[in-house]
């Protein structure tokens, strides 16, 4: 019998050039040679306290946890729980290989049709429902308020809805907030913290290479409840980060201490490339649903989710009835196909984002963030046409 072996994710794009200022504290940090202390040292922690108080969350240094990358803090915050997990479809690819590696089940819940990053708050009380009939005992909810795949962020009344949903179910919620920073409209899009609306049953989750430091900086932060048992799972979760045994390198402790306090160049290019993602992303919005491509409009960081099941007819003259024939076809525009993020893998769907239209090297990626408007640069105009006549061939080729 023939194993299939399963096709290999793509390979991420290059993130944005480095920003002079966090590449010279990691340089003069590199001398130091002790790691930070599982969960992060004092100062660290402290600086996180400050980077949450700016966004309206009291926080204490002992109610945070630092990490090399939010994989090892959701797989800590997983084992922490003992229990099921609950996560919105489509989700982050990130959020269920943890789980899957303690043996948690996972339950899909899908979202509503206005936005990504939560379930439908009846589809989260079914998919509990059903788990606990089945011997489950579903423990965690993960959540997005600022959401990959989709690039939507849900509106407070419906965030509200699943908070109570989730708090009179007894589950704990994980908000990812990586993105809340990237905005493509701060005046037109309201963004609340479920910590803010449960503060006794959310755990905050902020995977700091999304904004604050390099994507090859792997570094993340967790904010527990101040109650007692919000302290029992934060000690839960530092025993399961300590016996992984990897630490966050002492230098790159030392730089992203320096970004936490977000100094004014942190802060410029924070905004600089929210305004770039958002010119992209709806750039390549237009471009997804000229093609007949069904598409939330993208409201913060570099990713939209398009539903090319309209299409399907055409598609399938090409040999394209699912998620991975998609993902191959439109690879250059970073696609990752919807089974990738919880979808049926014969669901066209894929996630395109804005970091395919960036090109290839350091020079072009660093026109893109200076450009006052990025869609007059010949590198962008040209990647997005390439991607509207790439849809446009695929759905043509069913009317030669």
């Amino acid at each position: 019998m023939q194993r299939t072996v399963p096709e290999p994710p793509p390979e991420p794009p290059p993130g944005l050039p480095v920003l002079p200022d966090l590449a010279a504290h990691l340089s003069a940090a590199a001398g130091r040679t002790d790691a930070e202390p599982p969960g992060g040292a004092g100062p660290l922690r402290t600086a996180a306290c400050g980077y949450w108080e700016r966004r309206g969350l009291d926080t204490g240094a002992g109610q945070v946890l630092a990490a090399p990358g939010a994989g090892a803090l959701l797989l800590a915050l997983f084992a922490a729980a003992d229990g099921g997990v609950v996560l919105p479809r489509p989700c982050a690819e990130w959020y269920a290989p943890p789980a899957r590696l303690l043996g948690r089940p996972v339950h899909l819940a899908p979202v509503p049709a206005e936005s990504g990053g939560m379930p439908d708050p009846f589809a989260l009380l079914e998919t509990v429902h059903r788990a606990r009939m089945h011997g489950d005992a579903p423990r965690v909810l993960v959540l997005s308020v600022a959401d990959d795949p989709t690039g939507t962020c849900p509106a407070p009344e419906q965030l509200h809805e699943v908070c109570e949903a989730a708090a009179g179910e007894g589950l704990w919620v994980v908000s990812d907030e990586s993105r809340r920073d990237l905005l493509h409209d701060p005046h037109d899009t309201v963004v609340l913290s479920p910590a803010e609306m449960l503060p006794d049953g959310v755990v905050v989750l902020t995977d700091l290479r999304a904004t604050l430091v390099p994507a090859a900086w792997p570094a993340a932060l967790a904010r527990f409840p101040a109650t007692g048992r919000g302290a029992e799972l934060r000690a839960a979760a530092l025993d399961a980060l300590t016996g992984l045994d990897a630490p966050l390198p002492g230098p790159l402790g030392c730089a992203v201490t320096h970004a936490l306090g977000e100094p004014e160049a942190v802060r410029a290019r924070i905004a600089a490339v929210a305004r770039l993602h958002g010119t992209l992303a709806a750039a390549l919005h237009r471009t997804v649903t000229d093609a007949g491509a069904v598409c939330r409009p993208p409201r913060s960081g570099s990713h939209l989710y398009a539903d090319l099941e309209p299409l399907r007819r055409p598609l399938a003259t090409r040999g394209i009835v699912e998620s991975t024939a998609l993902e191959r076809k439109l690879a250059p525009w970073a696609a990752r196909g919807g089974h990738r993020f919880g979808d049926a893998p014969g669901a066209l769907r894929v996630r395109l984002g804005a970091e395919g239209l960036l090109g290839a090297d350091r020079e072009l990626r660093q026109r893109a963030l200076d450009a006052p408007d990025p869609l007059e640069l010949p590198h962008i105009t040209e990647a997005l046409t390439a991607l509207s006549r790439a849809l446009a061939g695929l759905t043509a080729a069913a009317d030669g």
